[in-house]
């Protein structure tokens, strides 16, 4: 174990961009299986492999780089020390962040999942309030924690470990609309 987690330090300070998109887009592909196997009561063998790959794309070149630069920018200009720090942190990421990133993310999985405009304009529509919504019940507290305790270069594995389960909700949140197309 102290072998694994000395590869990650190294493969964390020498490629942060790089390690913090696999683990991500890792992340995001459990947390789709997740959702079609627990949520959506799917076996294992009739996983939606092209489903689980889109949300894995998503998250190597979109929601890790973009988590990896965006601590980055909070550390730098807002510091890191003290409770000022993490509550401008948090303010910042939940304030502004947050609302823009959904849609960020909402249009990229309609874009890679090749949802025509209208369509990911009603999925947008549809999810959008429910997505913020659990967002607020979720994210604040964990970040004022993250923010607080954790070191800046492991801030994305908790936030990413927390977002197996925000992962497998917005998986389950996203394909919802698939899935009553492919029930009628």
């Amino acid at each position: 174990m102290t072998t694994i987690l000395k590869f990650y330090r190294n493969a964390l300070k020498k490629y942060p961009l790089i390690t913090s998109s696999i683990q991500t887009s890792s992340l995001m592909v459990a947390g789709d299986i997740i959702a079609q196997t627990a949520i959506e009561a799917n076996s294992l063998k009739n996983i939606n492999l092209l489903r689980t790959s889109q949300f894995g794309v998503v998250g190597l070149f979109l929601v890790g780089p973009t988590l990896t630069t965006w601590y980055k920018v909070l550390d730098k200009y807002l510091g890191n020390k003290g409770t000022s720090a993490v509550l401008k942190k948090v303010a910042f990421d939940q304030g502004l962040f947050a609302p823009t990133f959904i849609v960020v993310f909402l249009t990229s999985l309609a874009i890679v999942q090749q949802k025509n405009v209208e369509s990911s304009i009603n999925e947008l529509k549809t999810n959008y309030k429910d997505i913020l919504i659990a967002n607020y019940k979720l994210w604040p507290l964990v970040q004022v924690c993250n923010f607080y305790v954790v070191p800046v270069q492991y801030q994305i594995l908790v936030v990413q470990f927390v977002a197996l389960t925000w992962n497998t909700y917005l998986s389950w949140k996203t394909q919802g609309s698939n899935l009553k197309e492919i029930s009628n």
